[in-house]
């Protein structure tokens, strides 16, 4: 895990906020025993997800949260979910985490992407950003609606196969001329934004859609979406999302890297028979060190803001193959798992590398103190040069029943925080038309307010064959 360095001591006091030094055991104003920070949380090896009384395992589902007046439910983690390990003996249960963050924090606060610690040289001080930007990218709210596009192109290779669709260029101003190759319309003559302000794919059955968001001046998130084979002939899908840290250099060139660094990873690996979990622990450490690259090249990038630090971004992803679902992660992008039948309950995978879940594991601070604290979203793991250990977190589960899988940045969690809420927005035939349900899902964030860039992947998981719920 990508995170702060590996010692007792906060960067404050959490009794009296006095400032702390490195290696601290105690506070020097008030004593407070500082030990008591979590320690870095371990990958959690493969879990069975089956339905109450259902799956052929005798594992259960959690029961759905039930409503709260004020409180956030409680997220469904991977820890909450007891199994067995591929020896057959049964899993510890670790006690869940609770609480999911709150509402985006107010404009000029640390928010997401800003990596807590003085050590790191991360920096809070960003400059104010207009509401809104007069000239966005097309609209999913619209783009929703339409037909999706037909035809598609293919590109194999010795690693595995990527189809995409390349969809039409619509001028953002007219909404009917196309764009030409120089960036304006062939019907009003109007300059389109840059292209990563929006983008849309599409790769065998997973989709995925990026989009700049209303506040933001540039889309500093990137996405992999590809699908090949394991060498036995089964279909393998896979999805990255990263989310470039804003108070550090280039986060949009730190994201796109990590990206397609741990796609292509991830599309050699698995047609060679490495196991999933295996392979996509890799993928990250793989990311991690594309990004450390940034850092030393070109030469004279850090010149002109020698205050800033390295290039960095946070991670996730998510692979379905063989009846398993795996996910993996640094920072605080999310997976849940949303199943067909919306009667069964939804589930959060992965629990956030933020300040405020760090406060409330360690028993710190309530629930409620910690995500109304300015800092609630203050990242605390991240990939690049100025990251400290690198250990990324990975689990594995087996649902027994078809469902799609969600992974996404804060920039959509924020608007659908709980699995609840993320169930209730996802549409009902995601499954089978995971692009359109992506747009639906980027518009949803923009109605909120968009307040940061926004980008899904969705990776439908199929019925599993009879007898795939045991472990």
């Amino acid at each position: 895990m990508s995170q702060m360095p590996q010692q007792a001591a906060p960067a404050k006091c959490p009794s009296c906020a006095e400032p702390l030094e490195s290696g601290d055991l105690f506070c020097g104003a008030c004593g407070y025993d500082l030990s008591a920070m979590p320690a870095a949380p371990q990958d959690h090896p493969t879990l069975t997800m089956g339905a109450a009384g259902v799956g052929s395992s005798g594992v259960d589902w959690p029961p759905p949260e039930p409503e709260s007046s004020g409180t956030p439910a409680a997220p469904h983690l991977p820890t909450d979910l007891p199994g067995t390990d591929s020896g057959g003996d049964s899993l510890p249960v670790s006690p869940p985490a609770h609480g999911s963050p709150a509402s985006p924090p107010p404009h000029g606060a640390p928010g997401h992407g800003s990596p807590v610690s003085p050590a790191s040289g991360v920096r809070f001080d960003r400059p104010p950003e207009p509401d809104e930007y007069p000239l966005q990218a097309p609209d999913p709210r619209v783009a929703a609606s339409a037909a999706e596009p037909a035809g598609a192109t293919g590109a194999t290779g010795a690693t595995g196969t990527a189809e995409t669709t390349e969809l039409p260029k619509v001028c953002v101003a007219c909404r009917a001329g196309r764009v030409d190759d120089d960036g304006y319309c062939e019907n009003c003559g109007h300059a389109q934004p840059r292209e990563r302000d929006h983008m849309e794919q599409e790769s065998g059955p997973v989709a995925a859609v990026s989009d700049r968001g209303l506040r933001h001046h540039r889309n500093e998130d990137a996405f992999t979406v590809g699908h090949t084979a394991l060498p036995d002939g089964t279909p393998a899908a896979l999805a990255v999302v990263c989310d470039g840290v804003s108070s550090a250099t280039r986060p949009d060139e730190a994201s796109m890297a990590a990206s397609r660094a741990a796609g292509e990873a991830l599309l050699a690996a698995l047609p060679q028979g490495t196991h999933p979990q295996q392979a996509l622990h890799d993928a990250i450490v793989v990311a991690s060190q594309a990004v450390n690259a940034l850092a030393e090249e070109p030469p004279s990038a850090r010149e002109h803001t020698p205050h800033q630090n390295a290039p960095a971004c946070t991670i996730v992803a998510a692979i379905v193959a063989s009846g398993l679902l795996v996910v993996g992660w640094v920072g605080d992008s999310r997976v849940y798992w949303v199943p067909v039948d919306r009667s069964a309950p939804a589930a959060r995978l992965t629990e956030d590398d933020s300040w405020a879940a760090q406060m409330v594991a360690a028993g710190l601070m309530s629930e409620a103190e910690a995500y109304a604290d300015e800092r609630a979203h203050a990242i605390t793991g991240w990939l690049g040069a100025d990251a400290y250990e690198l250990e990324p977190h990975t689990a594995s589960f087996k649902p027994d029943r078809p469902g799609v899988v969600v992974v996404c940045t804060d920039g959509l969690w924020n608007y659908a925080e709980t699995a609840e809420e993320m169930a209730e927005v996802v549409p009902a035939d995601a499954d089978v038309r995971p692009l359109h349900a992506a747009r639906v899902l980027v518009g949803h964030a923009l109605d909120g307010g968009g307040h940061d860039n926004v980008t899904v992947a969705l990776l439908p998981f199929p019925e599993p064959p009879q007898g795939a719920g045991s472990a």
